[in-house]
């Protein structure tokens, strides 16, 4: 993983997925701070989670509902959970994302 985020949120523990990411616990949400080089894609899929994220290098081509949108640095999007949708970095890229979970789970 390149090192685009401070030693700090380096040291937090790594995310276990599709790509590569440093992950912060919160109370019903997870924060991740993802890295991907460029040419990454991954695959449509879904989650339980509701994710809202913000670019902060490169860019993001998200596919969802049939539409694809190009997000640059500074900005938001949002995934609503149990959406199917897929991602493609054409770039580096980095992002913050925060991945909200149901507060009724259990």
């Amino acid at each position: 993983m390149k090192k685009y985020y401070p030693k700090q949120i380096q040291e937090l523990p790594r995310f276990e997925g599709p790509f590569d990411a440093y992950k912060l616990n919160a109370q019903n949400c997870d924060v991740l701070f993802a890295s991907y080089p460029p040419d990454t894609m991954i695959d449509s899929h879904t989650h339980e989670t509701d994710n809202v994220g913000i670019i902060t290098q490169g860019e993001l081509i998200l596919t969802m509902d049939g539409k694809t949108e190009r997000f640059s640095t500074g900005d938001w999007y949002h995934v609503p959970a149990n959406t199917e949708h897929s991602a493609m970095f054409e770039v580096d890229t980095s992002e913050i994302e925060f991945w909200f979970y149901d507060k009724n789970r259990t």
